[in-house]
């Protein structure tokens, strides 16, 4: 089944700033809610949780508006995976909105059965966005690069752990939250509480490690040498598939995502797989026709021009252009010549052009059809 628009689902534009995606939320979340009896619709609910979820994480709104849903399936044309609606937390996402008291609806579990303990789960490690300049060569043809990233890796002393002699927290009885009853607006309802005692993991240590401080995981400076296919352009992402920060309870490692920046070349111009170079003529050229040399992205060709080149005319050179990424085949090149009118003249210049002038160099369509309404 075809998933809604994530911005029709919260009813704002694609334009939208965080904050009027943050006030779309809360007000269909608390029209939604199951406990109000009135308009109480748990599907919906959920609808609008996931949304938010996508939109108010910079790095995955951009990876939908880029790919739309496909972005967040195995399957999709986008090669992009490691996210499904059982990521998405409810409760920590009206903890933020909310100031708490929401916490128990998460996971899309169902609202009202047993709740889980998300902390106790496998997470995937954070992605990483890079950006990575270019020049138009390095766009075109494909380049290695290095690149060097801030990750977190699993701490090799107690191996992604966090410490030594686990034990059950003894706050929350090893379920890692605490349930409490609470009246809201829709009436009193049982919620549930990362608990304070071991931050939602139901475990303790009778001994830190001194390398993470308890935190599994250190940051660390990567060196990461890339290979950039041929055609990328600027706003193009590359996905580096489990070479991320480590995961949390044994998760994959993150992605990491580059998005590349092309600078403009001094000739070139570029639209998709075509290229535009603009060739300047002179008068003579122009009229009497010439052999013009010129660049291409393999090295220079021999054009031949014909006579009476107009202004703006284009010429195209079929397979010159820059490779289709991931697809057979090339764009073309269009060569457009600017005929060049020189704002200075000699006096012997000007003496060839009045002579030149006393022929009929204006019995053309254009004059004919221009002088009859005079």
């Amino acid at each position: 089944m075809n998933k809604k628009d994530y911005y029709e689902v919260l009813g704002v534009s694609k334009t939208a700033t965080d904050e009027e995606i943050k006030r779309a939320f809360r007000k269909l979340a608390k029209e939604y809610h199951p406990d109000n009896k009135q308009t109480g619709n748990e599907e919906k609910f959920k609808e609008v949780g996931e949304a938010y979820a996508i939109l108010s994480d910079p790095a995955k709104r951009r990876q939908y508006d880029q790919f739309g849903h496909q972005a967040f399936n195995n399957n999709g044309g986008a090669n992009y995976s490691g996210f499904s609606a059982e990521d998405i937390d409810l409760g920590e996402i009206f903890n933020d909105l909310f100031g708490g008291g929401f916490s128990g609806f998460s996971s899309f579990s169902g609202f009202g059965g047993q709740r889980r303990n998300n902390s106790k789960r496998p997470h995937k490690g954070e992605d990483s966005l890079v950006v990575v300049n270019l020049t138009f060569e390095e766009a075109a043809f494909g380049t290695k690069k290095t690149i060097t990233l801030d990750l977190n890796e699993k701490c090799s002393k107690c191996h992604g752990t966090g410490g030594f002699n686990e034990t059950t927290c003894r706050t929350c009885g090893g379920s890692g939250r605490i349930i409490t009853e609470q009246r809201s607006l829709f009436g009193v309802f049982q919620t549930e509480t990362t608990c304070n005692g071991c931050g939602g993991t139901g475990h303790i240590f009778k001994e830190v490690c001194n390398e993470c401080n308890g935190r599994g995981n250190v940051r660390k400076k990567k060196d990461l040498e890339v290979t950039i296919p041929e055609g990328v352009d600027t706003g193009y992402q590359l996905r580096i598939s489990g070479k991320g920060s480590s995961g949390t309870n044994g998760g994959p490692n993150g992605d990491i995502y580059l998005e590349f920046k092309v600078k403009p070349h001094e000739l070139f111009t570029r639209e998709d797989e075509d290229i535009y170079l603009h060739v300047p003529l002179t008068i003579t050229e122009a009229i009497l026709g010439c052999k013009k040399e010129i660049p291409t992205l393999n090295g220079n060709v021999i054009l031949d021009v014909k006579g009476g080149t107009q202004p703006n005319e284009k010429v195209k050179l079929k397979n010159k252009g820059i490779k289709k990424i991931n697809a057979i085949g090339r764009g073309n090149m269009y060569v457009i010549y600017d005929v060049i009118i020189p704002e200075k003249l000699s006096m012997s210049q000007k003496k060839l052009i009045k002579e030149l002038d006393k022929t009929d160099l204006a019995d053309s369509y254009e004059f004919r059809n221009f002088k009859k309404y005079l």
